[in-house]
């Protein structure tokens, strides 16, 4: 367990931008880089390894990213796709 005075250092750290906890890039305190290091193995968990790592070099796809389906059709063809499913 971190004493008192170590969590206050890393929280100080942690405020100014730092990278305290692995995994916790982005959190604004100590304690929501924790959190943020939490959420990140919980995900990693439910996925495995192997889909944690493909997901990673997907980036994540949006539904905004299934422009190239939708390519070269009609405005018709495309709202008649999307009222059947």
């Amino acid at each position: 367990m971190t004493s008192e005075q170590q969590r206050k250092e890393l929280d100080d750290r942690a405020r100014r931008g730092e990278t305290v906890v692995p995994g916790g890039t982005g959190g604004k305190s100590y304690e929501a880089q924790q959190h943020l290091a939490e959420g990140g193995q919980t995900r990693r968990d439910q996925l495995g390894t192997e889909g944690y790592q493909v997901i990673g070099r997907k980036g994540g796809l949006s539904s905004g990213d299934q422009g190239d389906r939708n390519r070269g059709k009609t405005s018709e063809e495309t709202d008649a796709h999307k009222s059947t499913g």
